[in-house]
């Protein structure tokens, strides 16, 4: 009598859950393949050379080392490659890509790092010049090459790379410049050398420049060490990413605004220069904790978020806003990072409190089949990956290629936003939570921390304190909650682990950790 009971309690449960095989996977979806499907367009299936002793511009050989996207309609995009050349490739959007055509656009490059589409044209930063490239007599094969804008230092240096461009809604194509790391005699004959300071480097370099639609270039911000990623929000603002290093104590992003200094100091060779909007920095305050530098040093600016080491990437990258209006998930108006080590993506929530831009970090997909390097957004809402690790280290079973990730409707259970509060923060959920597990205080940890602004590789995270969660507060929906929380600190990032939380359906987060950085604490 028992085990017909069980039976028929089993049977019973299977059918309610089932009402369809869609709302099975809904509920026991737990991987991130399940809501984000990847699909490869081109990768090779083994570790190669960057470019065999026998390549030839066909597509079985190919070396697609992707460092620039643009997409152009909803059949094809444009590729840049670290080579120096720009493919235009057809049939991209297909499921399975089984063909897919190659097209060879232009060729001779420097080490494109960037790709835009406007008005007919591309557009790329090579490693010392702006480029303008078009199609004139209508082969679909570039003809014209025209300098858009030149003027910062080339050393020589193998790590003087350049990125960009991206438009911003007043028509200006911004763009940013490594820092030179180890210069040597040779490079330093061609530096500049600031007469304060006494540090040199090849002429801009660590400084964040913009087009003007004149092609005028203005010097905007500096600090920076390998800006890697450059990204524009809708309300028409300009982050980039960098990787941590010298100065930098973990990978960080950045809203880039005129005047504004960030981490690496080595860019303030360049400070004397005519059309510097970085002026009076006179001493540099050397192993401090990152919100003492703040106040030593006015011109130091907070990054928007921090990324904390190996828990969020080891090495940020592109930057892609999801402007697809939901075609691509639940968050829409939010931006995607690219991590180049953990060949994986995080995502951005970012608000602005007095002013300043802050916001948390989340993990969002990995596995892809190399190093993140480039994405953009097709017209179906999906993402195009770019890869190519160059050499250095990453995850995954190849040396480059192009992955595009789509997604499969299916709605996953994660934190979608983390604000600030006067005393805490809201967390809003992509799906209703269960009001059990969402209140419960032991749902949740929550620490903060923050790091060490020295000419050191790197921080480790200093002056750690848990916080406790006194109070917590859950919508009538279900789909917000908010956290009363004791010893907000400005400043800190404050990592939140909500693995206790359930939703409705009884289903764990998919991602239960973000990490906040708090440079204001709103006062209402």
């Amino acid at each position: 009598m028992v085990t017909r009971t069980i039976l028929f309690t089993l049977t019973l449960l299977c059918i309610t859950l089932a009402g369809s095989a869609g709302d099975i996977q809904s509920v026991f979806a737990e991987s991130e393949a399940d809501y984000y499907r990847l699909d490869s367009i081109m990768t090779p299936k083994a570790q190669t050379e960057s470019r065999a002793a026998n390549w030839k511009p066909a597509p079985g050989d190919l070396v697609l080392e992707v460092s620039g996207i643009a997409v152009l309609d909803d059949h094809r995009i444009a590729v840049a490659i670290r080579k120096g050349e720009i493919w235009i490739m057809d049939g991209v959007y297909e499921e399975p890509p089984k063909n897919v055509t190659y097209k060879r656009f232009a060729t001779a490059l420097h080490e494109p790092l960037g790709l835009i589409y406007k008005d007919g044209a591309f557009y790329t930063v090579q490693r010392s010049e702006l480029t303008r490239i078009r199609d004139t007599d209508g082969d679909d094969v570039a003809d014209e090459y025209l300098t858009v804008a030149k003027g910062w230092g080339v050393t020589g240096h193998y790590h003087e790379y350049a990125y960009g461009p991206v438009l911003d809604h007043d028509g200006n194509m911004w763009l940013t410049l490594n820092i030179g790391l180890g210069l040597k005699k040779e490079h330093k004959s061609r530096a500049v050398t600031d007469p304060t300071l006494g540090f040199s480097q090849g002429r801009w370099r660590g400084w964040g420049m913009k087009c003007t639609p004149e092609g005028e270039l203005i010097p905007v911000c500096a600090g920076m060490r390998s800006p890697a990623g450059l990204g524009v929000n809708r309300a028409g603002d300009v982050f980039y990413t960098d990787q941590q290093g010298n100065w930098v104590a973990t990978n960080s992003l950045h809203h880039m605004r005129e005047g504004a200094f960030f981490h690496h100091v080595e860019a303030l060779a360049s400070m004397s220069l005519p059309g510097s909007p970085v002026k009076g920095i006179k001493e540099i305050p050397n192993g401090l904790p990152f919100p003492e530098a703040l106040k030593r040093m006015p011109q130091l600016k907070p990054p928007a978020v921090w990324f904390p080491y190996k828990k969020a990437g080891q090495s940020a990258t592109d930057i892609m806003l999801d402007d697809s209006g939901g075609k691509f998930g639940p968050f829409d108006g939010q931006f995607f990072v690219g991590e180049f080590t953990q060949a994986s993506i995080q995502r951005v929530f970012l608000e602005k409190v007095d002013g300043e831009y802050q916001g948390a970090c989340f993990p969002f997909r990995s596995g892809f089949a190399s190093a993140v390097l480039r994405m953009d957004q097709g017209t179906d809402g999906s993402m195009f990956v770019g890869l190519t690790n160059r050499g250095w280290s990453s995850l995954g079973t190849a040396s480059y290629g192009l992955q595009r990730l789509v997604w499969t409707k299916k709605v996953l259970f994660e934190i979608k936003e983390m604000r600030a509060q006067p005393v805490g923060f809201e967390l809003v959920f992509t799906k209703p939570v269960d009001r059990k597990t969402a209140s419960d205080p032991k749902s949740y940890k929550l620490q903060s921390y923050t790091y060490t602004y020295h000419s050191s590789y790197g921080s480790d995270e200093i002056l750690p304190r848990n916080l406790e969660i006194e109070n917590i507060t859950v919508s009538d929906d279900g789909l917000k909650a908010e956290l009363k929380v004791k010893g907000l600190r400005e400043l800190y990032v404050h990592e939140l682990n909500a693995d206790g939380v359930k939703s409705k359906e009884g289903q764990s987060l998919l991602h239960p950790d973000a990490y906040y950085t708090l440079n204001r604490i709103p006062k209402k």
